[in-house]
């Protein structure tokens, strides 16, 4: 498959003061429309950004009833529509997804794809409102629907010893926020507060537009003119920083449930983040270390060992963190975490088979030319990249993967920190 830079070639312009970006390629049926829409993750908005996505979904000046709103989709030939959150590093992303069918495969739907914008139109400039308030009925609602996705978060141990580690090794810093909000702030938001904070964002927070699909650049523009008129004049920078954390001891915090299998959750900090010129080589360390099943962690912890019932890591490239996560049994957790550091002390010292580098080079790779099979993920590249201040392009960073050696894993082996270790475990055995 071509990898080339031309599959990602998006054309971007300014319309009605959001950054609208058009990939045009005949390679899908559909025509994807994505909307992200900007925020610093923080305190006072959290809750309210959150809530907004799930009532912007309910209805609109147009459609006053959910019914009537779905109804409408089945209309547009079964359209694919929904509006959630979403966190990358201190950011938390407001996303409006749309995607509808081609109409050049479709006899009678001449309009599809402008019918489709009116319809994001509609979520971005034509809310349902009453007397200057989102409908009470829908936020009373949605108020109830978040509260319990809030609290069901503990129902999932492996999301709840994530979110657990992520608020103990990031204590006082916005990526401690869970992406759905806080409890807490659900009383006191009305309809007429929301609305005031919708029509803060749509005036001045930063708001990027993709569309992809066999279309033509020029209509699109146009039909985004027309159906979105956006009233935008300054629009904010948002101030995002992420310093460099110096780790002078790891600390470890337990957490006790009814649980039958314990969670070891091990937060590090990399210092580097998806802009820098490492970002190649913290790819490749972490799919050594624990990205995939030939990995280290894999083979090691829960293989050889059979210390685990799964082992991995992950990158949080927007924040420069890497998490490490396993299932363990409770009484296995000194064994389990002296050969998780075993493991990355073995990435210090550049242990690292000719043969690990290339399959890992080979998965990473193949990972990344996936992206040219799904419009989705081709936009959430391209995002990234806007959202870091460094568009990488896709062959660019192939090559890059390519050129890593050990030496570059083991300088980016060196700066990861164990910050925090993390267990979750069952309320009987010793402490």
């Amino acid at each position: 498959m071509s990898t080339h830079l031309t599959e990602i070639a998006f054309n971007s312009s300014q319309v009605n003061g959001m950054n609208v970006h058009i990939l045009p390629t005949g390679k899908f049926k559909t025509t994807t429309i994505v909307t992200m829409i900007e925020q610093a993750l923080s305190e006072e908005t959290v809750t309210k950004t959150a809530l907004l996505a799930m009532v912007m979904k309910r209805a609109s000046a147009r459609f006053k009833e959910t019914k009537r709103l779905r109804e409408h989709l089945d209309f547009l030939y079964g359209a694919i529509f929904d509006v959630d959150v979403t966190k990358k590093g201190e950011r938390q992303i407001l996303q409006i997804y749309m995607e509808v069918p081609n109409e050049k495969y479709l006899t009678q739907a001449d309009s599809l794809l402008e019918e489709a914008i009116q319809f994001v139109g509609d979520m971005l400039v034509r809310p349902c409102v009453e007397n200057g308030a989102f409908l009470e009925k829908y936020v009373k609602q949605e108020k109830e629907t978040l509260r319990k996705r809030i609290e069901s978060l503990i129902d999932d141990k492996m999301k709840y010893a994530n979110q657990r580690v992520t608020e103990e090794m990031c204590k006082g810093e916005p990526f401690s926020l869970l992406v759905q909000g806080r409890l807490e702030d659900l009383p006191s938001i009305t309809g007429e507060d929301l609305y005031q904070y919708f029509q803060e964002l749509m005036a001045s927070n930063p708001i990027n537009m993709f569309v992809v699909g066999d279309v033509d650049a020029g209509r699109v523009r146009q039909a985004i003119e027309t159906h979105i008129p956006l009233q935008r004049s300054t629009i904010k920078t948002l101030e995002i920083s992420t310093p460099e954390k110096n780790i002078q001891e790891e600390r470890t915090t337990v957490d006790r449930l009814d649980v039958s299998q314990a969670k070891l959750n091990i937060g590090c900090r990399t210092n580097i983040t998806y802009k820098d010129e490492e970002y190649p080589a913290l790819l490749l360390y972490n799919g050594i270390l624990g990205g995939f099943p030939h990995s280290k962690l894999f083979v090691n912890v829960r293989e050889k060992a059979s210390l685990a019932y799964y082992a991995v890591s992950r990158l949080e490239s927007h924040k420069g963190i890497l998490m490490i996560m396993s299932g363990i049994e409770a009484k296995m957790f000194d064994q389990a975490v002296e050969i998780i550091k075993a493991q990355m002390e073995t990435m210090r010292q550049g242990k690292i088979s000719e043969e690990e580098l290339s399959q890992t080079r080979a998965t990473l790779t193949n990972q990344f030319r996936e992206l040219l099979d799904s419009a989705r993920m081709m936009i959430d590249f391209t995002y990234n990249g806007l959202l870091s201040g460094r568009k990488r392009q896709l062959d660019e960073l192939l090559q890059a993967i390519e050129t890593v050696s050990i030496d570059d894993i083991k300088q980016v082996a060196d700066k990861v920190k164990i910050d925090m270790i993390y267990l979750l475990r069952d309320k009987k055995g010793d402490a």
